[in-house]
C-alpha cells in the first residue's frame, strides 16, 4: 500500500492535495491512476486510508477515508548523535537509523568531519536530513515523524539528562552489550563521523556522563557503527 505524509490536519470525509513531490513520485514512479488506495498520515498520530479522486499535471487529489489508530514506534526511546558524514554517508545513517526506530537524530559537527556545512547551507542540509527521515517513515510503516535537529558543535549537543548514555568508541575497554544492560526506557547513542571524535570530544562526551563502549574488535565505517548499534539495541532492549 503506497504511502504518503501530508503536512496538514487530516480528517475522515475530507479530501487533500498530495504536495507537488509526492504526486509527481505517485504518477511517474508509482504509477497510481484514479480509484486506487493509499495511505496517508500527518505525524500527528495514526494513519488514514485513502483513495485517489482525481490526478492530473498539476494536482493529486485524494478522499480521505477512515482514521487507524495504528503506532510502529519502538518501545524503547533512542536518540542518536552523529558526527556528520561526507556524501551520501549522512542520507544512509539518517534514512536506515528511521527504520531502525530512532525517536531523535543529533547531527553535529566534529573536529574531524569531512563535510563541514555552516549558516544557509547548514540550514538547507538540515531541511533534506528531515525530508530523508520522512521519506524513510513512509517507508518502513512509522506514522511519527523523527525530529532531525539543528547541526550544532559536539559540546552543544550532550544533553546532560538522565537517559543511559552510551559513546561508540573502538578504544573503549567495555563491550557494547554490557553497557545495554543498563538500558531501561530511553537510551542516547553517539557514534563519530569518518576519523572518529578527537580526545577533547569524546572527554566532553564522558564529562556529560556517556560511557564508552566497543561493537567488537573491528573498527566500523561511520555509516555502520550507529546501525549496528540501533540493531543490537533493538534486539536487546527493543522489539526484534
Amino acid at each position: 500500500m503506497p504511502r504518503f505524509y501530508v503536512d496538514a490536519p487530516l480528517r475522515a470525509g475530507s479530501s487533500c492535495a498530495l504536495p507537488a513531490d509526492s504526486a509527481h513520485h505517485a504518477q511517474h514512479v508509482l504509477r497510481l491512476h484514479g480509484g486506487d488506495e493509499v495511505t496517508l498520515f500527518n505525524g500527528r498520530g495514526g494513519e488514514y486510508a485513502g483513495r485517489i479522486a482525481s490526478l492530473d499535471k498539476r494536482e493529486l487529489l485524494i478522499d480521505v477515508l477512515q482514521h487507524r489508530e495504528v503506532e510502529r514506534e519502538a518501545p524503547l526511546r533512542m536518540v542518536l548523535v552523529q558526527g556528520v558524514s561526507s556524501g551520501e554517508r549522512m542520507d544512509f545513517t539518517i534514512r536506515k537509523a528511521v527504520e531502525l526506530g530512532v525517536a531523535e537524530v543529533r547531527p553535529v559537527l566534529a573536529a574531524a568531519s569531512v563535510a563541514r556545512p555552516k549558516g544557509e547551507r547548514a540550514a538547507a542540509r538540515r531541511e533534506h536530513w528531515q525530508k530523508v527521515a520522512i521519506s524513510a517513515c513512509e517507508q518502513c510503516g512509522r506514522n511519527r515523524i523523527p525530529e532531525v535537529r539543528e547541526l550544532v558543535p559536539v559540546q552543544e549537543a550532550l544533553n546532560r539528562d538522565e537517559s543511559w548514555k552510551i559513546l561508540l568508541s573502538p578504544r573503549a575497554e567495555l563491550r557494547y552489550s554490557e553497557a545495554c544492560r543498563k538500558v531501561e526506557a530511553a537510551v542516547t547513542l553517539a557514534a563519530g563521523p569518518e576519523a572518529g571524535f578527537n580526545a577533547a570530544e569524546e572527554a566532553a562526551f564522558l564529562d556529560a556522563g556517556y560511557v564508552p563502549a566497543k561493537l567488537g574488535a573491528r573498527v566500523l565505517r561511520t555509516e555502520t557503527a550507529a546501525l549496528a548499534a540501533l540493531a543490537a539495541l533493538n534486539a536487546l532492549r527493543g522489539d526484534f
